[in-house]
């Protein structure tokens, strides 16, 4: 009996055990019932209809009510863009970003979301260069210089994710203005810190850096991540940047997006210039020669400066021999869009899809998807406002954030020449 019962309370310690175990790897230590609410948040994806009833939220719907209302402010007014942008990314990892009111970390978080960022950056701004800069231990390193590769500023960025001792805005400014102060007046100068201290640990007046700059046309923004701080709201009124907290995980993923499109130009530059570019061509795969960027020979690939002859590895960049800049033909196509954006499409009401006597369309001009909802009732959609096709919501975001060219417009465009040869 006793060894039974001992062996009883052994099985139940150990049980005991596990069950800690399994608390310390969910990294809360919660119960059940409080890791169902926490992970979850199911009260959140409920919202009350016109009857006053509770019912899930349609995120395709509320994600596309979103995209319009930035298309409709983006589109408002018609301004001069930058599209040839500077941009240093300045991370926070001082023992602040460790915490985890952002899950699993502020720092993870600001990780993953800054890696989605730069690429959509450059996939936007083709033209553009972007360098990362981290704030720890009070100094600012500079991680990678500007340049044109989001692979690399990727892989350099996720070596460095180390959270230690405080942060400071001043040095981090001081660093980048020395880079920025060298950018051609054509480039816009930017900077976009993600700050998750309270405070700012700076050697000297951060007021003077501040007006430095200014003085300098460096536009300044910060995204926060845990309260608005008086010296970060400051830093964006003086320069003409932008201060915003953010909520929550997907608050902060909007935020940093917004970034991503080319930022009205500043009046100084809004003057037009004409910039020396070169289109190189791409050297054969067999070749071998010594590449300026790295100062060490390569075999193969990489593309030769037209004016100078020497071998860069990636496009777009800045020759490092005779600083003529070097672009593809795709890259600078790829800006066009920004400036000759397409028009907004309209969205039909309620009222005109149950209209009987307007015509509407059963399935999608761009992806042929039904646009029939529950019963065969027409489903929502959206219309162009020069062909009258209508499309679905998907393709609305599709066609203005990637395409950037209405199929319907298009094909009625190269459908004219061939109405042509028949008559």
């Amino acid at each position: 009996m006793n060894n039974n019962g001992e062996e009883r309370r052994l099985n139940g310690a150990a049980e005991d055990d596990d069950d800690d175990e399994d608390d310390d790897g969910n990294g809360r230590g919660l119960e059940a019932w409080e890791r169902t609410y926490a992970d979850e948040r199911s009260w959140e994806s409920l919202q009350e209809d016109e009857s006053g009833l509770l019912r899930p939220i349609d995120n395709k719907t509320f994600y596309h009510a979103q995209y319009r209302r930035r298309l409709r402010s983006a589109s408002a007014v018609r301004i001069q863009k930058g599209l040839i942008r500077y941009l240093f990314l300045v991370i926070d990892l001082s023992k602040a970003a460790a915490e985890m009111d952002f899950r699993p970390s502020r720092m993870a978080v600001v990780a993953k979301h800054v890696e989605a960022f730069i690429r959509e950056f450059f996939d936007q701004n083709p033209l553009s260069q972007v360098g990362l800069v981290t704030i720890k231990d009070g100094v600012a390193h500079c991680l990678t210089d500007l340049g044109g590769s989001p692979e690399s500023h990727v892989k350099s960025l996720m070596g460095k994710l180390e959270c230690s001792g405080e942060s400071s805005i001043q040095n981090a400014l001081d660093l980048v203005h020395d880079y920025l102060n060298q950018i051609p007046s054509y480039g816009h100068r930017e900077v976009l810190i993600f700050y998750s201290a309270l405070s700012t640990c700076d050697p000297g007046d951060i007021m003077e850096t501040i007006q430095k700059c200014k003085k300098s046309k460096i536009r300044c923004s910060v995204i926060g991540l845990s309260a608005e701080i008086f010296i970060c709201k400051h830093l964006c009124q003086e320069t003409g940047g932008s201060y915003s907290v953010a909520l929550d995980e997907s608050h902060f993923k909007e935020l940093i997006l917004e970034h991503a499109p080319p930022p009205p130009a500043i009046a100084e530059y809004a003057i037009a210039n004409l910039i020396k570019m070169g289109f190189p061509q791409r050297a054969a795969e067999s070749s071998i020669a010594i590449c300026s960027c790295h100062k060490e020979a390569k075999a193969g690939g990489g593309y030769t400066c037209p004016r100078c002859k020497a071998r860069v590895c990636e496009l777009p960049t800045e020759c490092q021999t005779c600083g003529l800049t070097l672009i593809s033909s795709p890259h600078l196509a790829r800006s066009y869009h920004h400036l000759f954006p397409i028009v907004p499409f309209d969205e039909m009401s309620t009222s005109l899809l149950s209209d009987p006597h307007r015509k509407l369309s059963k399935a999608c001009f761009g992806c042929q998807q039904s646009l029939l909802g529950f019963g065969n009732k027409p489903g929502p959609r959206v219309s162009c406002p020069k062909c009258k096709h209508q499309f679905c919501l998907d393709c609305d975001i599709y066609i203005h954030e990637s395409l950037h060219n209405c199929p319907g417009c298009e094909s009625a465009r190269h459908s004219k020449p061939v109405a042509m040869s028949e008559e």
